[in-house]
C-alpha cells in the first residue's frame, strides 16, 4: 500500500507517513518510546513491510518468518488506549490498543495489551495478549450499564456509548 505524503500516518498521527513512522522503517531513527514503536509496527502491518518488524521484535519471542500471503486484513486505524512506562527514560513499557480492520466486507476490532523492552537503547516489541477481536458490524448494546460489545471490559456508557 501507497501512503499519499499529503494524508496522515497509518498510526493515526496527523503528520504524513513520509514525516513520521516512514523514519523509522527506513532505519533513520529508532523509535524513542515504546509507544512510537507501537505506531510505527502498526505502519509497517499496513504496509506487509516484515522485514521491520523481524528487525524490531525481541530476539527471544521473534518468530522465524512473517507471511503475509494469506493475509485478507485491510487495516483501517489504530487507536491507542493506555500506555504504561514505555518513555525514553524507562526500559520497558505496555501499550493497549484497538486495531480497527476489514476483512471478508465485515469490521473488525482487534483489542490488545503488548509489552516492550528496551535493550541497549532500543525499544523492541516482546509480545501481546489479544483481548478481543470482535466484529463491530454488530450493533452494541443499547443498556447504558451492559458491557461493551467491543470487548474492552467496561460498562457501554464508559467506553463506545460515550457521548
Amino acid at each position: 500500500m501507497e501512503q499519499n505524503q499529503q494524508t496522515s500516518c497509518w498510526c493515526g498521527s496527523e503528520s504524513p507517513y513520509e514525516e513520521c513512522c516512514n523514519i523509522y522503517i527506513s532505519g533513520e531513527k529508532s523509535a524513542p518510546t515504546a509507544e512510537i514503536l507501537m505506531r510505527s509496527r502498526y505502519s509497517a502491518y499496513v504496509l506487509h513491510d516484515s522485514d521491520y518488524l523481524m528487525k524490531t521484535w525481541d530476539a527471544t519471542k521473534c518468530p522465524k518468518t512473517i507471511d503475509f500471503s494469506k493475509d485478507q486484513a485491510e487495516w483501517q486505524r489504530l487507536e491507542i488506549i493506555t500506555t504504561k512506562k514505555g518513555g525514553a527514560k524507562d526500559s520497558k513499557g505496555i501499550v493497549e490498543f484497538k486495531a480497527y480492520y476489514l476483512q471478508d466486507g465485515k469490521q473488525h476490532i482487534l483489542k490488545e495489551v503488548s509489552r516492550f523492552k528496551k535493550n541497549q537503547g532500543k525499544w523492541y516489541y516482546l509480545d501481546g495478549v489479544v483481548k478481543s477481536i470482535a466484529d463491530s458490524s454488530q450493533k452494541p448494546s443499547q443498556a447504558l450499564n451492559a458491557p461493551c460489545s467491543c470487548g474492552s471490559g467496561k460498562k457501554f456508557k464508559r467506553c463506545c456509548g460515550k457521548s
